[in-house]
């Protein structure tokens, strides 16, 4: 967990969120400036199993520009973070910017946004 932590920290400063609570089972994450509303949880598996991750399950977060979705992917390169897939139009020019990471655990995260710039 504590290294889901660190990792999470440093990519999710890009989206405009920190971490506002911190226990032995999780960490939570808002936006800054808006602590009480809470948007994202990194947690110990509440069955007390191995965490794993799922074929096909995928978070993404919604950012407000092309240049944040490839800050995202790079911070999350430099944390140890695996590639699935650098900033592009997905499917080709269709208006929506995406990149994909690995998390340290295997969890597949994507950044994208709508805008155009």
């Amino acid at each position: 967990l504590d290294k889901a932590i660190n990792f999470y920290d440093e990519i999710l400063k890009e989206l405009n969120l920190k971490r506002v609570e911190t226990a032995p089972e999780y960490a939570a994450y808002a936006p800054m400036g808006k602590p009480t509303e809470v948007e994202f949880y990194v947690t110990k598996p509440f069955n007390k199993e191995k965490a794993t991750n799922g074929n096909g399950t995928q978070v993404s977060f919604v950012t407000e520009s092309r240049q944040i979705v490839d800050k995202f992917y790079e911070i999350g390169l430099k944390a140890g973070g695996k590639s699935e897939g650098s900033g592009g139009e997905r499917p080709p020019n269709s208006g929506v910017y995406y990149s994909y990471i690995r998390d340290l655990d295997g969890n597949k995260i994507c950044a994208f946004t709508n805008n155009k710039a």
